[in-house]
């Protein structure tokens, strides 16, 4: 599948705010909230900016961007639309976490029950993106049970390093969130081994016969459907190049989970300065690894239609 940038930067970009969130309720949860609202302000703030921009990137994929709105009225039957309505609701109950923590300086009580609903929202919000592409029978590579807890573990590990990093910048202690972090980057390390290895095995769901309807014999072409690239091969027959691919993913291993967990274990080991500079190192890294693991997965993608064009 043809990878649009609009969409590769909306999953990296929202999954990592919602990650924040979440790790926002566990810290909740285990009431160590920091009480600083001005913390509140930039953590939250960071969230909601993240998600916002790559929702609105999203919309730039669109061929009536106008249009958008009506795809919440399709919520029963359609996970774009359930994505959207998980997100304004994650939205409206970061807001009132918000609302309890940065300006009434409440930590506690009501404010860890909407930190938690703020998390379990944004778990929701992710899971909905996620089975947009799990949802796709004619994508194997992406129908498969490791879409979504994809998903899931790439928001969390991205969300917890960016927490981590926000918090040693404002000086707050930040233990639980930086084993999070660690923790993260060693399954979605796993994960996305996992992942890959999985793809490669897949045999293709349907043959040439299939796509011709003939179901004896050995179907093949003589002349190609087309002399030169058209719109279905372009953005449904995208290819790369297998060394490219190669390289990409080792880019991918090393950035998004090598060197995030290699510079997340210091900053666990070290001081408050080395500390801090190590974990903004690790988002750095992990931010330009997780980009190119999105990429990937839309580029590695093969649309079962790639079979009638002879791919």
């Amino acid at each position: 599948m043809h990878p649009a940038f609009s969409i590769v930067f909306f999953t990296t970009a929202s999954g990592a705010g919602y990650g924040v969130l979440v790790m926002l309720g566990l810290l909740a949860a285990l009431g160590q909230l920091p009480p600083d609202p001005i913390f509140g302000a930039v953590a939250l703030g960071s969230a909601l900016a993240l998600i916002t921009a790559g929702l609105l990137s999203s919309t730039l994929h669109l061929g009536r961007p106008e249009r958008a709105w009506r795809a919440f009225s399709q919520w029963r039957s359609s996970w774009l639309s359930r994505e959207g309505v998980a997100a304004i609701v994650t939205d409206a109950v970061a807001g009132v976490f918000g609302i309890d923590w940065v300006l009434l300086g409440r930590t506690e009580g009501v404010a860890t029950a909407v930190a938690i609903a703020a998390a379990v929202c944004a778990i929701a919000t992710v899971i909905a993106t996620g089975m947009i592409y799990a949802s796709l029978k004619p994508i194997p590579q992406w129908q498969s049970g490791y879409t979504v807890p994809g998903y899931i573990i790439y928001a969390c590990m991205s969300g917890a390093t960016l927490l981590y990093a926000l918090q040693l910048i404002s000086g707050q202690s930040a233990r639980v969130t930086g084993i999070a972090a660690l923790t993260g980057a060693a399954i979605g390390a796993v994960w996305k081994g996992a992942t890959w290895r999985h793809n490669d095995t897949l045999a293709a769901p349907v043959s040439a016969n299939d796509a011709t309807g003939l179901p004896g014999g050995t179907v093949r072409s003589i002349e190609w459907p087309h002399t030169e690239e058209n719109y279905v091969m372009k953005e449904m027959g995208y290819r790369i190049a297998r060394k490219h691919a190669f390289k990409l993913r080792l880019f991918v291993q090393v950035c998004a989970f090598a060197l995030p967990f290699v510079f997340i274990a210091a900053a666990l080991l070290c001081g408050p300065i080395v500390a801090a500079i190590c974990a903004t190192f690790a988002v750095i890294a992990q931010a330009a690894g997780l980009l190119v693991e999105r990429w990937l997965f839309f580029a590695e993608a093969k649309h079962v239609v790639a079979i009638y064009y002879g791919r």
